[in-house]
């Protein structure tokens, strides 16, 4: 490609890697091959192909497991992945806290409308127990936060898009309230509780408008609380020195 560099030759073994693991169909927990057939399938030394296992380590695609029977595992890549590349180009942009409940607000009821008309069964149980643990949970900050987050990423992940799905897993880790600042009275608390039970209905109902506007509904009532009780915070430069939760 004209003015750009060519892609180095561990980069272009791990696409390789990539692409002959999506072709055969290799699920997370699997081993792929060893070393030496690897050497041999794609035709590199062995210092390349370990910087490109190395570089598929970082990216959390593979675990080295060590010792004998070990090898690269392939693994499902947790948005944590994604999360920390955005906040290190959020930084560099001196993007605020800010940026992110606006993606919110433009995603998450289209998201919504999305999971109403393809959520399944068994994700409608895994939510119904976000909202059960919250309940239970009023009093206890960290665990009703924790279950707020597994209500946001089930929906998410039921959109059947997973471009959403990862970005919406990965905002919500960037944007960890209790982390930068921003608290949840009780009071706050029961009423995202309503609201989350309002938007279980209208998913398990399979109604598409009716899941938009009770997401839209819920994602700018967090706003507006926010930017009245904690304009400071929304206004923090987002930084990557801090893990996504």
């Amino acid at each position: 490609m004209t003015g750009s560099r060519p892609p180095k030759a561990a980069l272009l073994v791990a696409q390789r890697i990539v692409r002959d693991v999506v072709r055969n169909g290799v699920r997370p927990g699997d081993l792929l091959p060893p070393e030496r057939v690897m050497l041999e399938t794609y035709e590199t030394g062995r210092g390349t192909l370990r910087e490109a296992l190395r570089l598929l380590e970082f990216q959390g695609v593979i675990a080295l497991k060590p010792g004998p029977g070990g090898g690269p595992i392939l693994l499902n890549p947790a948005a944590s992945h994604l999360a920390s590349t955005l906040q290190l180009l959020m930084q560099l942009n001196q993007a605020t806290y800010r940026s992110i409940v606006e993606v919110r607000t433009a995603f998450e009821p289209t998201i919504g409308q999305l999971a109403a008309e393809r959520i399944s069964d068994e994700a409608l149980e895994r939510l119904q127990l976000t909202i059960d643990h919250m309940r239970d949970n009023l009093d206890d900050r960290d665990l009703f936060l924790e279950s707020n987050k597994g209500f946001h990423d089930i929906i998410a992940w039921s959109s059947g898009n997973v471009l959403f799905a990862y970005i919406v897993d990965s905002l919500l880790g960037i944007l960890d309230g209790t982390v930068i600042g921003i608290d949840y009275p009780r009071h706050r608390r029961v009423a995202i509780l309503k609201a989350h039970e309002e938007i279980y209905a209208a998913l398990a109902q399979h109604d598409p408008d009716a899941s938009m506007a009770r997401m839209r509904e819920h994602i700018e009532a967090y706003a507006n609380y926010a930017q009245r009780k904690f304009p400071q915070v929304l206004d923090q430069v987002i930084t990557w020195d801090r893990q996504p939760g």
